[in-house]
């Protein structure tokens, strides 16, 4: 049965969903994602040009990717399937690509089929599909919330184009809710309503970018209001609330408060204050920030602040983000906890941080100079007798596995990048680095 064809009906049917019904019937009445559909970019020519091949659509919720696939369903030749990765199994697959090669066979017609949520298939379900997606049996588009590259399986990743899709920005999704608001045929125009930029924003806010949510939110609020004596429905900030059944929040993860919020987190790790981290992290958890935004920055945290000083900080971040991405909240807040003491309480160092930059700054400007001969590889007689490997040391031949040379061109041959801090582990580092370059430790 093609679920696709139903989703495409439920457009034109009264009782489906605001969400549903308001389903853009083209590009023009598309919102977000001008990086892939704007009439300039790949995606947007692929589609319009009928040459879609296999792809994966990478995005949060409600960012648009089934709207996207639903616009590819109109505008191709080839028929569409549509199976959802919740409620379909291997069977299901095999009768979908089953029809797609008879149908291939008899027509010349290609088949798409369209998995939503395609992270839900396990690895061997993933299988059944690869070894048709490669024959050019069917054309296979994804949608997934989550990375691809941990979710779908590296020979299917590779025959496939990921095209990443961003959260929706405010000033779309007011141009989708005021679209559904005007629109008489197909959205809730015929309601008079009036909202107020309070009510907005709010509804915006407790959607966290979702469109669909947004839609089916003003909806049931229009439905729970009254008609005043000028016979208009007036939406204010306290009914949407109500309709949502979520409090007002005071932290909007694209406003100003979240910057605020990850930056005292930041300097409270830095500052050694686990306590303070802690009461931080619970903000950003209790209002709701991206527990995966927290771990990448706990991730960069051990890098740049604890560095080498406690070389373990960056396992136990990583652990942390990976641990984050495996359970979901609530229960992550306790491996982000755990981290978040790690880190405060490590020795500090920002060596590794600064040493980059300097490098950086010594490479933009040297990019010209040619890599020392001595440390090129001489892999043919014509590069032996041009001086290729000539006087290279190997470093095991020699006492303590070391043997100094200069191995960078002379320009910057005397330039320091790494000054190794006194701090944790890194005194350890310092002292075979100082014994073996013969420098002091610069501040």
């Amino acid at each position: 049965m093609n679920l696709f064809n139903q989703n495409k009906d439920n457009i034109l049917n009264k009782n489906a969903p605001l969400s549903t019904r308001m389903r853009p019937r083209s590009f023009e009445e598309f919102f977000g994602q001008e990086h892939l559909v704007g009439p300039q970019h790949a995606l947007r020519k692929i589609v319009d040009s009928d040459q879609i091949f296999s792809m994966i659509f990478w995005g949060p919720p409600g960012s648009g990717k089934t709207t996207l696939s639903l616009l590819i369903s109109r505008l191709t030749k080839s028929k569409f399937v549509h199976v959802s990765a919740a409620i379909s199994g291997v069977s299901d697959l095999r009768n979908s690509i089953k029809a797609a090669e008879e149908l291939l066979g008899m027509t010349g017609q290609k088949t798409i089929i369209f998995i939503d949520e395609i992270h839900r298939f396990s690895k061997s379900q993933q299988d059944v599909i690869l070894p048709h997606v490669e024959s050019g049996a069917i054309t296979l588009i994804g949608a997934t919330t989550e990375n691809p590259s941990f979710e779908i399986i590296a020979p299917l990743l590779s025959r496939s184009r990921v095209f990443k899709l961003k959260q929706l920005s405010r000033s779309h999704m007011k141009s989708i809710l005021y679209r559904a608001i005007n629109d008489k045929d197909h959205g809730i125009g015929n309601f008079n309503i009036e909202i107020s930029d309070d009510a907005m924003n709010v509804l915006i806010s407790l959607s966290g970018g979702d469109a669909r949510i947004a839609l089916n939110s003003i909806e049931l609020a229009v439905a729970s209001t009254e008609i005043n004596a000028s016979g208009s429905h007036i939406i204010s900030p306290e009914i949407i609330q109500d309709v949502m059944q979520k409090s007002i929040p005071a932290y909007d993860k694209t406003g100003d408060q979240h910057y605020d919020l990850i930056s005292a987190f930041i300097k409270s790790v830095r500052g050694s204050d686990p306590d303070s981290a802690l009461y931080w992290l619970a903000r950003m958890i209790d209002a709701g920030e991206d527990s995966l935004f927290i771990a990448r920055r706990i991730v960069i945290l051990a890098s740049e602040d604890i560095g080498l000083a406690d070389p373990r900080a960056l396992s136990i971040a990583i652990a942390a983000y990976e641990a984050t991405h495996f359970i979901g909240m609530p229960e992550a807040r306790i491996p982000l906890s755990q981290a978040t003491i790690y880190l405060a309480t490590a020795p500090k160092s920002n060596s590794a941080y600064k040493a980059i930059n300097l490098a950086l700054k010594d490479a933009s400007i040297t990019a010209r100079e040619p890599v020392p001969l001595h440390l090129r590889n001489a892999v043919t007689d014509l590069m032996k007798e041009h001086g290729y490997g000539e006087g290279y040391k190997y470093s095991h031949d020699y006492e303590n596995h070391f043997a100094e040379m200069q191995n960078r061109p002379d320009k910057i041959k005397h330039n320091v990048y790494y000054n190794p801090s006194v701090e944790g582990y890194e005194t350890k580092i310092k002292e075979w680095h100082d014994q073996r370059w013969n420098r002091k430790n610069k501040k």
